[in-house]
C-alpha cells in the first residue's frame, strides 16, 4: 500500500477542525488506514456489502464525550478522486470528513439521494473551508 495522502499532524487537524465546527467538546476519535482487502472484509463483515469503500465509522459513545473509531482505504479515495477529478489529498479530506461526521452520528441515504442530504451539504461546507485554509 502506497503512503496516505494525509500526515498525522493533518489528520488531526482535519478531524479537530470538524469536531470544533460541531461543538463537540472533547472527542477521542481513532483513524486506521487499511488496504482494500481489509476494508473490503470490514465491510462484509459488518455491513454485508462484499465491496471496497472508503470509509467505515463506528460512533462509540464514552462517558460524557464523543467518540469512535474511522477506517479509511486509501485505494478507494484514490479510485475515488480519479472519478470525480479531484486531487487525492482533496478526497482523502473529504473521505475523512465524511467519516468523522458519520462519528458523531450524521446519516446519508445510500441512494442517489446521498449527495442532496443534509450531511453531504455540511461535508462539502467543510471541505471548502478545509481546502480554503490550507488544511
Amino acid at each position: 500500500m502506497r503512503q496516505p495522502a494525509l500526515s498525522p499532524r493533518l489528520v488531526r487537524r482535519v478531524v479537530g477542525a470538524v469536531l470544533d465546527w460541531e461543538g463537540t467538546g472533547e472527542a477521542a476519535l481513532s483513524v486506521t488506514f487499511l488496504g482494500a482487502g481489509p476494508m473490503r472484509a470490514l465491510n462484509r463483515r459488518t455491513f454485508g456489502r462484499d465491496r471496497v469503500t472508503d470509509v467505515i465509522a463506528f460512533a462509540l459513545p464514552h462517558a460524557g464525550r464523543q467518540g469512535g473509531d474511522l477506517y479509511l482505504c486509501p485505494t478507494a479515495a484514490r479510485a475515488g478522486a480519479a472519478a470525480e477529478g479531484v486531487p487525492l489529498a482533496e478526497e482523502m479530506v473529504r473521505v475523512l470528513v465524511h467519516g468523522t461526521l458519520h462519528a458523531l452520528g450524521y446519516q446519508h441515504p445510500e441512494d442517489h439521494g446521498r449527495t442532496r442530504s443534509r450531511m453531504w451539504r455540511r461535508q462539502e461546507r467543510y471541505v471548502r473551508a478545509l481546502l480554503a485554509r490550507g488544511r
